[in-house]
């Protein structure tokens, strides 16, 4: 019997995703053993700062990664929008699984929508592109960091901390909580963020029996609508320190993606929009992303 051992984050919303990871590897592979490795990261420590103010996403992939370098795990499995526009390193993902819900959800005990927010009224969000598109719609109101798993983050909302608070959907249904979910915020006028809703296998780079076996779990539209958003935020050479989003969607056969840049301090924010077959997210990704730059996106980011 081959044994696997997935290296994965510590937080329940983590952990249920490694655990639908393995369910799927055993459905398709039963002779398969998978057991799981849970880690702390630097990313779930340090929960006192912004994660732009501690180093960005890699926070949460360097201690898994390590673990597979060591050979203590074979695989990791990361949300995939936390996973960096480059891996560093020799790795490479092996699979992407089908997206749930990609949009953020409007979490609030007392409004149903940012639009009734009082003037002054408390959000919490640690995302700078949130905070930059709450500037842009609701410039009177105040943006306080919010860190934390997502039980945390209710419970802080729960306490009176917060007025409201924006979270994403896929997680809040993951774990039960979608009844928390006041409003999804519509992609119309809130994208979220890049590959926001995806669940992402990584390996060592090379290692065919792996890619072999994840086979299987890898979806490819959401591969393809990932890829896309990925492209465009490398070209826009975007992380969680710069207010970047992205939503690629698969319609009539096309992909069509949506990308956006904002500022956090201004509120100023633009988009571009394009469509491309299947087979050419990366090109769709770049191009959007040069309709961006056209549109004025070094400055916006420059400027975050």
């Amino acid at each position: 019997m081959t044994v696997l051992r997935i290296a994965t984050r510590k937080s329940a919303l983590a952990l249920w995703q490694t655990e639908f990871v393995a369910a799927q590897l055993r459905a398709s592979h039963p002779e398969l053993q998978i057991e799981l490795l849970p880690m702390s990261t630097r990313g779930d420590e340090v929960l006192d700062r912004s994660l732009a103010a501690v180093g960005g996403k890699g926070l949460f992939l360097k201690e898994l990664e390590e673990a597979m370098l060591r050979g203590d795990a074979d695989l990791a499995v990361h949300s995939f929008k936390d996973v960096p526009m480059q891996l560093e390193g020799p790795f490479e993902i092996a699979a992407v699984l089908e997206r749930a819900d990609p949009l953020d959800a409007w979490v609030s005990n007392r409004y149903d929508h940012w639009q009734d927010l009082p003037a002054g009224a408390v959000v919490g969000t640690s995302s700078l592109r949130r905070r930059a598109r709450l500037r842009s719609l609701r410039p009177d109101v105040e943006v306080r960091d919010l860190r934390g798993n997502v039980n945390t983050r209710l419970a802080k909302l729960d306490a009176g901390e917060y007025d409201a608070i924006i979270l994403a959907c896929a997680g809040l249904k993951r774990l039960g909580f979608a009844s928390r979910i006041r409003q999804r915020l519509s992609a119309d006028d809130w994208l979220p963020a890049v590959a926001q809703g995806a669940i992402a296998v990584e390996i060592r780079a090379g290692d065919v029996r792996l890619r072999s076996l994840l086979a299987s779990l890898d979806h490819s539209q959401t591969r393809a609508c990932v890829e896309a958003e990925r492209s465009m935020n490398r070209a826009l050479e975007g992380s969680c320190q710069v207010p970047v989003a992205g939503h690629c969607e698969h319609v009539d056969g096309e992909l069509w993606l949506r990308g956006w840049v904002g500022n956090a301090k201004t509120g100023a924010s633009i988009q571009a929009e394009s469509r491309g077959p299947l087979a050419s997210a990366d090109a769709l990704g770049a191009a959007v992303a040069q309709q961006l730059f056209a549109l004025g996106a070094a400055d916006l980011l420059a400027a975050s």
